[in-house]
């Protein structure tokens, strides 16, 4: 059964949405939803506030199929596929993140940039994916928790002289090694380090340290010195929520307004999680 049609069939839920906040600026439990049946545009609008207000948001003991898992993301935009996603059940969107993959990562640092886990998916393109909808499929007995960091918190920690000049630079975000892995091009794309979210107002502090960054205009020890501070209020445990998966877990996060770390401590278990991408509105003309 086509996405369309599971919208289209089954009825809509109430908006009888239960939020508890884990942290006080990120991060909150939402119950009184059942993700695998479609959801109203009351039950929609109140879980995109929620996230707006949150920025990530988790939901616990759902039973979802890939498609019910696709139907629920594409309730909030047009889903996007990543050029790496093994394409199967004829769901594009779908993107399984598996441990193996990151077996063959290279991992030797660059001498120009400074490199951590700390992310945001999809930062190489011009106009990135606005969220994310992650789910727990296969999972190790212990560890493998996520991070998630509120990058408008970190924003707000740094000194007024350093938010100043921060706002004048872009910083770049190298992908392009993993895309030609997959017979993917696409240009070095520079990004504000200091970005307005759009639906908030809140200006957010963003880098991806997963993808080579470097500040347009400076050397490249001035460039790693600001990146390392950058670096030091994502890992800020104040700045952050830290979320244990377990069977069943689904997490829903803006992707302008938090990065994100994997906690990779389950030794060899193959662990698997699943991602479907929401595409942003177009800011730009294509190029």
């Amino acid at each position: 059964m086509s996405t369309a049609a599971l919208q289209r069939e089954a009825q809509p839920q109430s908006n009888e949405l239960s939020i508890r906040r884990l942290q006080p600026t990120i991060g909150a439990e939402i119950e009184g939803v059942d993700l695998s049946r479609p959801i109203s545009d009351e039950t929609r609008d109140a879980i995109k506030a929620a996230i707006l207000k949150h920025k990530v948001v988790f939901f616990r003991d759902q039973t979802l199929t890939d498609e019910q898992q696709a139907a629920f993301a594409a309730r909030f935009g047009p889903l996007y596929t990543h050029p790496s996603t093994k394409r199967h059940d004829n769901i594009a969107p779908l993107h399984r993140i598996a441990a193996v993959d990151f077996a063959d990562v290279d991992l030797t640092p660059t001498p120009t940039s400074v490199e951590s886990g700390y992310h945001t998916d999809t930062s190489w393109r011009l106009v990135p994916a606005w969220g994310a909808v992650l789910r727990a499929v296969t999972l190790p007995e212990v560890g493998g928790d996520t991070i998630w960091v509120d990058a408008h918190l970190a924003y707000e920690g740094l000194p007024d002289e350093l938010k100043a000049r921060l706002e004048e630079l872009h910083v770049t975000h190298d992908f392009r090694k993993s895309l030609n892995k997959v017979g993917h091009d696409y240009p070095i794309v520079a990004h504000p380090i200091v970005r307005t979210h759009r639906e908030t107002g809140e200006k957010i502090l963003w880098v991806n340290f997963t993808q080579r960054p470097h500040i347009v205009g400076l050397d490249i020890a001035e460039s790693k010195e600001l990146l390392n501070t950058i670096l030091y209020h994502y890992k800020k445990p104040e700045n952050q929520v830290r979320f244990s998966w377990r069977p069943g877990s689904v997490a829903f996060w803006d992707n302008r307004a938090a990065v994100h770390y994997a906690v990779r401590n389950y030794g060899d278990f193959p662990r698997l999680m699943q991602r479907v991408l929401i595409e942003d509105e177009k800011l730009y003309a294509d190029l």
